[in-house]
């Protein structure tokens, strides 16, 4: 039997009004599942934040470094306001080493500013300090191979700075530019010598009581032996303490000029 337009119409009807009830009680149900889920999920994280905020606030889980209750540390009386890196001064009492005027540093209370001291960093001992394997010189190229990698002034193949900077033409730089440089001549020598003679290098030299010199400017310092009477000293310089060494002694000294060896008229 083969059913009429009118009746397949009003089972088709039928069917569809059964499956939108299915899907409706089937949306119902699913919702109202999710919605228990996250109240119950957020009644839970409540519950756990309630009960470490009282166990934080019973043990005093804020303090860095935990302590005993029935400890009593007395406190500073320094106003320094600084990071105190070693936790046994930040509990330490150093109120008599902060009063300056009743305090004498010795050797056995001396201390390093705090945060001065720090622990050396172990390289090569495994990633957990940052400073493992390659030890922070990274996994290839020039700066990671041992030795120093460029010369100092180096910046890679651009020009560098000392040659980028301008030079002062006509004023050299070597040494013996900046000072005159002297052949240091001491006044012990001159208790060697003859009382009432004239001294000179050449005259040392030729006595055999100083050995040669590559400078050609002399100068006499003060040394901590005597000095001959009545002695005329010729040289290119004379330290103030060696003038009046010579002199007290009843000596006279005579600067040379540094180009012809003459000796100089004194200044007034």
């Amino acid at each position: 039997h083969q059913p009429s337009p009118s009746e397949a119409s009003t089972t088709s009807k039928q069917i569809c009004n059964q499956s939108s009830k299915r899907r409706f009680f089937l949306w119902y149900h699913r919702t109202l599942c999710y919605f228990l889920l996250k109240y119950t999920i957020m009644r839970s994280v409540l519950s756990v934040i309630a009960a470490l905020a009282l166990f934080m606030e019973a043990s005093d889980a804020y303090a860095f470094v935990p302590r005993s209750r029935g400890l009593v540390v007395p406190q500073s009386t320094s106003t320094l306001q600084m990071k105190v890196y070693d936790w046994k001064r930040r509990e330490a009492d150093e109120s008599t080493l902060n009063d300056l005027e009743a305090t004498q540093f010795t050797l056995d209370n001396l201390k390093p500013a705090p945060g001065s001291r720090k622990p050396k960093t172990r390289k090569g001992r495994g990633i957990a300090a940052g400073q493992g394997a390659t030890c922070g010189f990274g996994m290839r190229g020039q700066k990671a191979r041992a030795g120093k990698p460029t010369r100092p002034g180096f910046e890679g193949g651009q020009q560098p700075l000392y040659r980028r900077l301008p030079k002062f033409v006509g004023k050299p730089t070597g040494p013996g530019h900046t000072k005159t440089i002297y052949n240091p001549i001491s006044t012990d020598v001159l208790a060697k010598v003859d009382a009432g003679s004239t001294v000179s290098f050449d005259s040392l030299l030729e006595s055999k009581i100083i050995t040669k010199s590559k400078l050609d400017l002399h100068k006499f310092v003060k040394g901590s032996g005597s000095v001959a009477d009545n002695l005329t000293v010729k040289a290119h310089g004379f330290t103030g303490s060696a003038r009046e060494a010579i002199e007290a002694c009843g000596g006279k000294c005579e600067l040379l000029s540094p180009t012809t060896g003459e000796v100089l008229e004194p200044v007034a």
